[in-house]
């Protein structure tokens, strides 16, 4: 049977990216991300809802996403789900489905962008694996 586990999203993110870095010396971040979605009620109403999803990134894409990123920063990230479970302090379990980002794509100044770049124009775009190794791409998305 076939599979597909992809998102790609747009948004802004909600507060500055959390870098840290894992007892093996390993990059992570997480970036709290904001996607809007507007429709019309059937009434006619215009409406709009947001999703604040939890981004995880690793590898020197982390370190650059601490680097580069702060709240409000309007990032493309192409990924996928993941769940995760564990127990808390409490006993209580525990669940998380987050997003494991493949490739971040600045899409704004960003705290480090030169000050000659344009607005809204792609600042970087990297793509890891999870271990931080260069990740093989296709071209760019043409937004």
């Amino acid at each position: 049977m076939a599979s597909l586990n992809k998102v790609f999203l747009i948004g802004n993110l909600t507060r500055p990216p959390e870098l840290r870095y894992t007892p093996s010396g390993t990059a992570v971040a997480d970036l709290r991300l904001a996607v809007n979605r507007n429709y019309t009620t059937q009434g006619g109403d215009k409406r709009e809802e947001t999703c604040f999803l939890t981004v995880v990134v690793w590898g020197k894409q982390a370190e650059s996403c601490g680097e580069y990123l702060d709240k409000g920063s309007p990032i493309m990230v192409e990924g996928r789900l993941q769940t995760r479970d564990w127990e808390a302090k409490d006993g209580g379990k525990r669940s998380v489905t987050e997003v494991v980002a493949e490739r971040v794509q600045f899409m704004g100044r960003g705290k480090g962008a030169p000050a000659g770049a344009p607005a809204g124009a792609p600042v970087e775009s990297f793509a890891t694996n999870e271990d931080g190794a260069p990740a093989s791409s296709d071209d760019d998305v043409p937004f």
